[in-house]
């Protein structure tokens, strides 16, 4: 009697360890990060001919490479394909996976710790789930923010988010190299909290590293990290289509 009374209570010091460690790892928040294909391709010299605003990534707020042995499979979203090319393409390598699998191994291993996306499929039909019915582009649109010589505030751009989607988002630009009054619009963050459901985005720095990244390498960290918060005082050129 004595050692299952020990037994049980080891049992249960084990299950209230892991719980424990697994709660301080879940992440609570979702990011769906959108970028301007323009702006992204003036920082990092490449060629875009896409006029809408595509899908950078979904990451949690917490964690990342959290699982480096989980190797991406791309037949395992292979229904998923033609839509990830236009939705979430890879800006630099249209003909390869390399973005997909960097997100995949940077962000998707760490929000597989929820149940609803602990798979590789799981994970990037939500990001385009999600992405499609923000419909961000169509928004700014609708609500007369479009690409223009026009020079925009944030307070315009912010508004019109908050207004629709009723929560407030997060806008990183980035700094023009021949008006350094001038910032690009660059990102725009929309938040989930875990089920899904749209949350405000804290105005601080994500979980991108604030340093320019190639993800030929496994090693280096995000794209675009040039981008930072907006500046709320200066204007914002959102550059049209090449």
């Amino acid at each position: 009697m004595r050692l299952c009374s020990l037994l049980l209570l080891c049992l249960a010091a084990t299950w209230s360890s892991t719980f424990v460690i697994s709660h301080a790892h879940m992440w609570n928040k979702l990011i769906l990060t959108h970028h301007w294909p323009n702006t992204f391709c003036r920082v990092e010299h490449c060629h875009s001919n896409l006029s809408y605003w595509t899908l950078h990534g979904l990451w949690p707020d917490k964690g990342m490479n959290c699982n480096s042995s989980w190797h991406f499979n791309a037949s395992q979203i292979e229904d998923l394909l033609p839509d990830m090319k236009q939705s979430w393409p890879d800006l630099l390598h249209p003909s390869t996976t390399k973005f997909w699998k960097y997100e995949w191994y940077k962000h998707g291993t760490c929000a597989a710790e929820a149940s609803s996306l602990d798979s590789q499929h799981k994970y990037f039909s939500k990001g385009l789930e999600l992405y499609h019915k923000a419909d961000l582009h169509s928004i700014l649109n609708k609500f007369g923010i479009t690409p223009s010589e026009t020079y925009y505030s944030i307070s315009q751009i912010e508004g019109v988010i908050e207004n629709f989607y009723g929560v407030k988002p997060k806008i990183q630009c980035a700094h023009s190299s021949k008006n350094v009054d001038v910032q690009l619009l660059g990102q725009i963050e929309i938040c989930f909290d875990p089920d899904f459901t749209l949350l405000d985005c804290e105005k601080q720095f994500s979980t991108e590293n604030a340093s320019k990244v190639n993800w030929d390498n496994a090693t280096a960290v995000d794209k675009a990290s040039e981008f930072s918060v907006c500046d709320r005082d200066a204007p914002v050129y959102y550059p049209p289509d090449p």
